[in-house]
Formats: C-alpha cells, structure tokens, sequence
C-alpha cells in the first residue's frame, strides 16, 4: 500500500519519504514538484516610462524571474479561465505597478516598489534589486503577472530544488522538495500528486480509446 511520510517541513523545504511508490512514479512525481505545479510569474510588461541606464527588456527580464506569492484557489491558469481572453480577466492574470518617481541621489529600485492590485499575489521578498537609477531618472512600469509552469519557461518553476533519493529499501524513497517561495513547500507536493493522479487518469483515458 503506497504511503507518505513527513520527515522534515519548514518555511522553505519539506522531506518527505514514499513508501511503495515504483520509481517511475516517485521521479514523475519529483519532475512534477519541479516544473508542473502552476505559480505566477510575470509575463507581460509595459513600459510607461524609463530613463535609467538599463533597456525596456533588461527590467522586463528581471521582473520576470522575481518569484510572486501565488493562490491556486482564487486564480485559474489561462488556459483554463472562463474569459478565454489574450488579454486575460480578474480571474487569471494580476497587475502589479512600479512608479519610481523623480529621485535626487542614486538609489536602487526594487520589489518593495511593486504595488499589487491584489495584496495576496505579491513579490516573496520586497528586498529583491529591479533597476539602479540616478538624480533625474525614473521608471514607471505596469506588469501583468499569470499562471504556468515551468515545463514553458523556468521563471514558472514552483520549486528550486525537487530531488529523489533511494533508500535501502526497495520502493521506498525520500523527496525533497525547496520552494522558490511562490507556494509553501508542503502545498507542492499536495499539488503535484494531484497533478499526477489527473495525468495518470488521462493516459487511462488515452489507452482505452486506443484499445476500443
């Protein structure tokens, strides 16, 4: 009978041991921790206004790799949404603003500066550096932020590190799994067996159709 165990959990990583699991499922389980659960990242960018030293895709770069708190429950992947929409809707896509306004020392921009239409789908650190900008330069910026996942690009990856390690026992492994900050450690792992039940369910579907 296939368990789960609890071995260590903080704020940031969680260990956790499978017992009866086959390895392939165990490792789809790890690449899924990995790069298949859904977290917000910025995808979109609008410059409103720049006149620091760094290009309009330099800084669209850098907000788009800065982890955002993400909640499954309220937000739907795109894909997936009601709206169906390019541009996206209340339910799918988040906007959060950087206005630097006129400075009169050099000073660096950064995350703290990024307002949020939405106070639960923020930056993980608001000590992250944007931009540099000095006396007389400004940066103003709207940026939209959307589930995916890191299978489409790695600035959607839900975990840092997902690895597997085999005990000496056959079937029976430790996964640990260090969260990038968008979602608690322990939420991964829910998610991302939940994840694989679905696609474990949908192959069913494919073999039978296959066989009929």
């Amino acid at each position: 009978m296939p368990s789960l165990e609890v071995l260590s959990k903080d704020t940031q990583r969680i260990s956790v041991k499978l017992k009866g699991v086959p390895l392939q499922y165990a490792n789809a389980l790890r690449r899924i921790c990995l790069n298949g659960v859904p977290v917000f990242a910025i995808d979109t960018v609008d410059i409103i206004e720049n006149s620091s030293v760094m290009s309009d895709e330099g800084i669209a770069h850098r907000l788009g790799l800065i982890p955002i708190k993400t909640d499954l429950k309220r937000f739907a992947e795109p894909l997936k949404c009601a709206c169906q929409s390019k541009t996206g809707c209340s339910n799918c896509r988040v906007m959060l603003v950087i206005d630097s306004g006129n400075t009169d020392s050099t000073r660096i921009v950064t995350s703290a500066e990024m307002s949020s239409e939405d106070e639960t789908i923020k930056p993980v650190s608001d000590k992250i550096p944007i931009v540099q900008i000095a006396p007389g330069q400004k940066v103003k910026l709207e940026a939209y932020a959307r589930l995916g996942r890191g299978t489409d690009h790695a600035k959607w990856n839900s975990a840092n590190i997902s690895v597997l390690t085999h005990t000496d026992k056959p079937e029976e492994y430790i996964l640990t799994v260090e969260t990038t900050g968008a979602l608690a450690p322990e939420q991964i792992v829910v998610s991302a067996i939940d994840e694989l039940e679905q696609r474990l369910e949908e192959f069913k579907g494919m073999i039978a159709e296959l066989k009929a």
